[in-house]
């Protein structure tokens, strides 16, 4: 399939619902499926929220703002999806679920492009447990999706070219820029930026500052638009330590051991933004 017309998203959260905007607003059809209607509907909601205020700072106009929305379907139903020409999946940072996710969906739609939007995990290693390895592939958008504009790319041993070749037109087609990544762990943004996180919470253990102090620092000193431990409260302190696992582990390296701190505060359930508490208290 050269040519995406449909494309199916398979998460609703923060990525999976940018995914869906961006697709949505190049003029896709889409599909963005959870597993509860409640959760499509939070998707939905993000959506709309980040498309008023695109239009209240005059980026869209109302008539567009409609017509991004009149393409985005949410669903629970998984064989929705067979009518896709590409399915992304944006779901947690678990290889298990993963798998089991991808397994499902080339099933229901068997003539479909798949990709991922793992942000660390090795894209091979996933295509091995798909029958169709050929025809998958790493798309790792940045977050937040309607605002960053890269894209990493990045292919398994067994990803054909011309899958490589249709995965980088749809990115171009959503307007992003795309970088080529080794299959490496946490590719090339999250090889570098989570070790400086990572080291920001053994900073903060340390009492080198404190957190404001820490953020201060390297935002004045370095030009970083947000700190290292406000950007892990934005990303997920749990989505932070299953990267630096990845790391840890595919890399074997003790420099890239998970803080202990960062993973107390997982372990508490200070998730960040998302939970109302990371390293800073959050308003609902």
């Amino acid at each position: 399939m050269d040519n995406i017309q449909t494309l199916g998203v398979i998460g609703a959260g923060q990525m999976g619902a940018g995914i869906c905007q961006v697709a949505a607003s190049a003029g896709l059809e889409v599909l963005m499926l959870d597993v509860a209607d409640e959760i499509v509907a939070r998707g939905q909601q993000t959506i709309e929220h980040s498309l008023d205020r695109l239009l209240k700072k005059g980026q869209i106009t109302a008539e567009e703002q409609t017509a991004t929305l009149s393409q985005i379907k949410g669903t629970t139903t998984p064989h929705e999806l067979h009518q896709a020409d590409m399915i992304i999946e944006a779901v947690s940072e678990r290889f298990d679920l993963k798998v089991q996710v991808l397994q499902r969906v080339e099933n229901i739609a068997p003539s479909a492009l798949l990709a991922t939007n793992t942000s660390s995990i090795s894209i091979t290693k996933l295509a091995a447990k798909l029958s169709r390895p050929e025809r998958f592939v790493g798309m790792h958008f940045m977050n937040p999706v309607p605002i960053m504009p890269l894209v990493e790319l990045i292919a398994g041993l067994q990803t054909s070219p011309k899958t490589l070749k249709t995965t980088e037109a749809l990115a171009k087609k959503l307007g992003k820029t795309t970088v080529r990544a080794d299959d490496q762990p946490g590719f090339i943004v999250n090889r570098i930026l989570m070790p400086m996180i990572n080291e920001a919470f053994v900073a903060l253990a340390e009492h080198l500052g404190t957190a404001k102090d820490i953020d201060a620092a390297m935002k004045l000193g370095t030009n970083q638009p947000m700190g290292p431990l406000e950007l892990a409260d934005f990303i997920g302190l749990d989505t932070c330590l299953a990267i630096m696992e990845v790391l840890h582990t595919g890399i074997g390296d003790p420099r890239y051991r998970p803080s202990p701190l960062l993973r107390r505060y997982v372990e508490a359930g200070w998730l960040g933004r998302k939970t109302g508490r990371g390293v800073y208290t959050h308003k609902a």
